[in-house]
């Protein structure tokens, strides 16, 4: 049953502590709860036995923080299943986590309910709640509960709206798709729905985590799965897309991206036309790729501008044309103002940065480019994206060695912070 720090503790202990702690008499107690003498006098001697959960509620509104302890001793006590959901409805509302699930594991073990109707009826309800930490806290115990007595299809449906909630974490992008993997072991339990959603956003979640091979493998499984059109479908296709030219399988590329245009979405003539000529960029047709990126950059929607840019700088380091890359940073107010915050802008504002280091390291602008180098890591610390950090740090020693450059030990001071993460 439920565990409690207070076991043996009784409504009627807590009524007279509180009552005797904040010396009220019963006619000041029924006078801030709206409960009557009687019924009060009643509760604290123990012989209502079991209390209207209407009564404790008017006690908790009165004095809130004796509204744990009241609740867990009232769901040891009662017994009736909607009662016990009137209750997790009003901890819920009062975003108690651990409490909801104190409640929660007394609905699903409450006898008089059949396990595979509990668990339906509390998942559907955890589908309704709006906050994050308390679905997830629902679903912790649908998980276990689930484990514990066998019932395969919600350990499934569980794991997977654990995950869809984790994922969003940005700090834990590592771990939480390494528990969403462990959803594979469970996808003949899930619909087909579900399962499209699973396959759909780990593509998703693979690619942001440099996971170009697994991104290909959940990416195809979906696209298999799912036969009607939908913008997640076509992002979940570019991202193939992208992990087969990550991967320099050029060939494949070409062949996607002649489905990838039957789109009818937006950005999908905008991510075909640039994977075109990022491709060209790869294999290293520079008099090809560079006057297809700057047309790009004229004309394409802003939240293309900074992977373009991105581009254009790496192909300009490497061809020491330096007046181009100070014409690319003119535009650095519009370009990065207009990217909203996810994993792949983080790390695409962390190559900018490198970039833009780079260039200033080479022309002399050695506060500047220490700052920018700076940025980059920053920007890169968010995501805990270590190769690139890694890239980084490789890249400004570069610099440093090429140019002759000697920092004095601010300067490296705040490059140390910024790689190792720590205490700023």
């Amino acid at each position: 049953m439920v565990d409690m720090l207070n076991h043996n503790k009784t409504i009627s202990d807590i009524i007279f502590q509180l009552r005797k702690e904040k010396n009220l008499t019963y006619a000041e107690l029924e006078e801030l709860t709206g409960v009557g003498k009687p019924v009060l006098q009643k509760l604290e001697k123990g012989s209502t036995k079991r209390p209207e959960f209407k009564t404790v509620k008017a006690i908790t509104n009165a004095l809130p923080e004796a509204y744990q302890e009241l609740i867990e001793c009232y769901i040891t006590i009662e017994n009736r299943t909607e009662v016990l959901y009137e209750v997790l409805q009003d901890v819920l509302s009062s975003e108690k986590p651990s409490l909801a699930s104190k409640v929660a594991l007394r609905l699903l073990e409450n006898p008089s309910n059949e396990t595979e109707d509990s668990l339906q009826r509390l998942y559907y309800l955890t589908q309704e709640v709006s906050e994050s930490s308390l679905r997830l806290e629902l679903y912790n115990v649908i998980v276990k509960y689930s484990r514990k007595h066998g019932v395969m299809n919600y350990i499934a449906k569980g794991l997977l709206q654990k995950y869809l909630i984790e994922r969003a974490d940005f700090k834990r992008i590592d771990q939480s798709f390494q528990q969403g993997l462990e959803i594979a072991h469970y996808t003949d339990f899930l619909t087909n729905e579900e399962n499209v959603i699973y396959h759909f956003r780990m593509a998703l979640h693979a690619y942001a985590t440099k996971k170009y091979r697994e991104c290909i493998e959940f990416a195809e499984n979906g696209l298999v799965l799912e036969r009607m059109q939908s913008e997640l479908k076509a992002r979940v296709h570019l991202s193939l897309i992208n992990s087969h030219l990550i991967l320099k399988n050029y060939n494949k590329v070409e062949e996607l991206l002649n489905n990838f245009e039957k789109y009818e979405y937006d950005f999908v003539y905008e991510a075909a036309k640039h994977t075109r000529a990022i491709t060209k960029a790869r294999k290293g047709e520079y008099e090809i790729a560079v006057p297809l990126l700057e047309e790009n950059l004229r004309v394409f929607s802003p939240r293309f501008r900074l992977n373009i840019v991105d581009e254009l700088f790496e192909i300009y380091l490497k061809i020491d044309n330096l007046d181009a890359c100070s014409k690319l940073l003119e535009k650095e107010n519009e370009i990065l103002n207009t990217c909203p915050d996810d994993p792949n802008v983080y790390r695409a504002k962390g190559k900018y940065f490198r970039h833009k280091g780079h260039y200033q390291l080479t022309i002399g602008a050695i506060d500047e480019g220490v700052k920018s180098f700076a940025s980059s890591l920053q920007y890169l610390n968010k995501i805990n994206a270590f190769e690139e950090k890694d890239a980084c740090m490789r890249e400004f020693f570069y610099c440093l060695t090429k140019n002759s450059i000697i920092l004095n030990k601010e300067f490296m001071d705040i490059i140390y912070i910024m790689a190792y993460n720590v205490n700023e």
